[in-house]
């Protein structure tokens, strides 16, 4: 009798696992590997890790939640993955995720590494959610497994001109000449090639076109290049590193236009930066990815990851934001399979974030609804300015007088 018993048990256990049935008292279903890919060593360390940092943000509140309900509870495991701040670098770290089966990818921070890795995550069909990368490249391929949660540069710099256009005639036209200073690779070169092109339409010389590499460690001669030229603003994109050394050097050689207002600024948003740089960067512009900071879920978001002790960058919220988006993704897809986490992405209209976009709605794998806001350096800390809607403060705008 015994033994009868524990083979009817043995063979129901079976049969119930083969047909997809919870089992009473069974297991906890397999976790759902995502692979978190950021370039966390090199000369993009900091915001790399910020990105990782928001990533994991995420996955503890969807842990803690219960995890993917729709999956009976199952649990995200995140695959960790170091970039190296290398594309070559990156899509290697792919080979390896694939081959630990993930089921999606979030990631890569930079525009190159976002290039290379999607690529390389195509030939395996998984679905990349990128949480920075801004060129328009990394949409533009017809990949069917790409999904960019935030704009691409040519949004952003269309926003960007249009919100200077306005602070500059409501302040009486002070603007009229720009230098543009932006760093050499894929995000900075196609960011200033767009402003370069969009500026003039608006009335604005833009004098100059100044490239530098990354990393770069002495920009005297491009401040001096910049003081030569007498502009009325100063143009950056460029990452965390360069932008603040650039600020610290134009301070240092008296170089003062009358704004500085970056589009993509790595520096020109950042909590960490004008805590430890006040005097350096007060006053500064920038137009990039920015929360809603009239949602009350986004104090409560940067409450939680400051209580953390980070800084709550726009790496941290934005690599937070997309990876809440594919766990809506998987709740709905109600499987860990690719094609499955694919269609559900595609079909997207998740509006329960902190971002100030509506409703997702993915078209050749762009979120439509994205937008930027413009934010600047007041008393110590990063005030929205505009669009008004959004604004915290009114904008000092010119910053200095002359």
């Amino acid at each position: 009798m015994k033994q009868t018993r524990r083979i009817f048990i043995k063979h129901t256990a079976a049969a119930a696992g083969a047909m997809g049935f919870p089992l009473i008292g069974g297991a906890q279903p397999a976790p759902i590997k995502i692979g978190v890919l950021h370039p966390v060593t090199g000369a993009l360390a900091f915001p790399g890790q910020q990105c990782r940092e928001g990533t994991m943000l995420a996955i503890e509140e969807i842990n803690a939640r219960g995890g993917i309900k729709s999956m009976g509870g199952a649990k995200i495991q995140p695959v960790l993955g170091d970039a190296q701040s290398q594309p070559q670098v990156g899509a290697a770290e792919v080979e390896k995720m694939n081959e630990q089966g993930v089921t999606a990818i979030v990631g890569a921070y930079a525009s190159a590494i976002c290039l290379a890795h999607t690529q390389a995550a195509a030939k395996y069909n998984i679905p990349c959610i990128i949480d920075q990368g801004v060129a328009e490249q990394i949409v533009q391929r017809g990949l069917k497994n790409v999904f960019r949660f935030g704009p691409g540069y040519e949004k952003v710099v269309r926003a960007g001109i249009n919100y200077l256009h306005i602070m500059n005639t409501v302040a009486g036209r002070p603007i009229r000449s720009a230098v543009l200073v932006h760093e050499e690779s894929l995000f900075g070169t196609g960011t200033a090639q767009q402003i370069a092109r969009d500026l003039p339409a608006m009335g604005y010389e833009v004098l100059e076109t100044i490239k530098h590499a990354n990393p770069t460690r002495d920009f005297n001669n491009i401040a001096l290049r910049i003081k030569s030229r007498n502009p009325d603003v100063v143009i950056p994109s460029s990452y965390l590193n360069e932008y603040v050394l650039l600020l610290k050097t134009l301070k240092q050689q008296g170089v003062a236009p009358k704004a500085i207002y970056s589009i993509f600024g790595g520096g020109g948003s950042n909590p960490k930066v004008i805590k430890e740089n006040p005097g350096d960067v007060d006053l500064v512009l920038d137009c990039n990815h920015w929360y809603n900071p009239k949602n009350p879920k986004s104090r409560e978001v940067r409450a939680r990851a400051e209580k953390k002790g980070l800084f709550f960058t726009h790496e941290v919220l934005m690599a937070y934001t997309v990876t809440m988006m594919l766990g809506d993704a998987l709740e709905r897809a109600k499987s860990s399979r690719r094609e499955a986490v694919l269609d559900a992405l595609q079909a997207s209209t998740w509006s329960d974030h902190i971002m100030p976009y509506g409703p997702t709605k993915f078209v050749n794998g762009q979120n439509e609804g994205a937008q930027p806001l413009v934010t600047q350096y007041l008393k110590g800390d990063v005030k929205v300015v505009l669009p008004n809607n959004f604004a915290e403060a009114e904008a000092v705008f010119p910053a200095r007088k002359g």
